[in-house]
């Protein structure tokens, strides 16, 4: 008996949870090993095989990317989840670092939400190896952490950064209780919520190289931590935790002072508001959003505030004075109509002193009629 030709074909339709993308038409031999009529030219029948896309093929991209993502990204582990600690956290998620989070109010929920894992316990934190530990911590609170912590629980050459706004008190807390073979890297940005919400393109980033291990791996730590804000375009300056205090105190100490004070003042916006006017009102805005406690610490642990205080005390009572010295010449003029030049002879009369000395009268004290 001969077999007729075969082909066998699967029907799409017939099969929707597959997808089909091409067919194949293989010939097959006859099966019979007599040919009928061996003068006329052989018909093989043909098998249709229509194949799906079972096997996805490699995606390289794909492959190099997530690579390239393990490679770059530091599990940082916050302590203090505030609201700074928050905001510099959505800047490290966006370039993919693992964060962990300890605070001593309960940001659980807050935590899930963005994606950190949220521990109530440091040395819960501490046994998940944390490559970089940053303080967000208030300036007050920041010994007393720093006492508690149990730095057993971490790896020998752990990375400890902190963003205070002084910078030579966290310094020298971090030389006294981190033990000796821990890296230390101090930095200051120098935004907040309200100034870096938009953008940090063009911000001063300032920091401070203490004690960077000179292995490769640990400097390019320290590296891949500073790159999360020279990517955002943090305008990157580092100079050492003395210098940045000494400006500080001149800029953000003091304008800190002139955002309370004017807010004290109670100033409000009106229908006629000016550029300069507004520029007030902006900094007013930005600086009553922060604690006392940070303002209180910009003062107390930066030992050049106090000076810059007594210079704007000094400055105010400078203007007073020029401004009711400028009002005495015009009264003085409208009284007695004389341009502030004192007749000798309408003075009054001088007093002898209990050691005789005679007593130069004042001014003021000269009467119109000269009696």
């Amino acid at each position: 008996m001969l077999l007729s030709s075969a082909a066998i074909s699967l029907n799409p339709q017939s099969l929707p949870f597959l997808s089909f993308s091409h067919s194949v038409s293989v010939p097959i031999p006859h099966p019979h090993p007599f040919l009928p009529n061996p003068s006329k030219p052989t018909h093989f029948p043909s098998l249709q095989i229509s194949c799906i896309d079972a096997a996805q093929p490699f995606d390289y991209e794909s492959h190099l990317k997530n690579h390239y993502i393990q490679s770059t990204s530091l599990k940082i582990a916050i302590l203090g989840f505030g609201n700074f600690g928050q905001f510099l956290s959505k800047a490290f998620l966006r370039h993919h670092h693992t964060l962990l989070a300890y605070s001593r109010t309960n940001y659980s929920d807050l935590a899930n939400q963005l994606g950190v894992s949220f521990y109530s316990d440091p040395n819960d934190l501490f046994e998940q190896h944390p490559d970089v530990v940053l303080l967000s911590t208030s300036i007050l609170s920041t010994e007393t952490l720093l006492q508690k912590l149990p730095f057993q629980r971490l790896r020998r050459n752990t990375l400890f950064v902190d963003v205070l706004s002084v910078k030579e008190f966290p310094r020298n807390l971090f030389l006294k209780y981190l033990p000796p073979d821990f890296d230390i890297l101090c930095t200051h940005p120098m935004f907040g919520p309200e100034s870096g919400k938009e953008s940090w393109a063009g911000l001063p980033f300032v920091y401070d190289k203490v004690r960077i291990g000179d292995e490769e791996n640990r400097v390019k730590r320290c590296d891949k931590f500073l790159g999360i804000f020279e990517k955002e375009g943090c305008r990157m300056v580092e100079m050492s935790c003395m210098e940045h205090d000494k400006y500080a105190a001149g800029s953000q100490f003091v304008t800190h002072t002139m955002g309370r004070v004017l807010e004290k003042f109670g100033l409000e916006s009106s229908p006629i508001n000016t550029k300069g006017y507004e520029t007030l009102l902006n900094l007013v805005e930005n600086t009553k959003g922060d604690s006392f406690d940070l303002y209180y610490g910009l003062f107390m642990y930066n030992q050049n505030a106090l000076e810059q205080l007594e210079r704007l005390d000094m400055a105010f009572e400078s203007i007073k004075k020029d401004l009711f010295g400028r009002l005495h010449q015009v009264y003085r003029k409208q009284l007695f109509g004389d341009n502030g030049e004192v007749d000798k002879k309408k003075m009054l009369p001088q007093k002898l002193l209990a050691n005789g000395s005679l007593i130069e009268p004042p001014l003021d004290n000269v009467r119109q009629d000269g009696s």
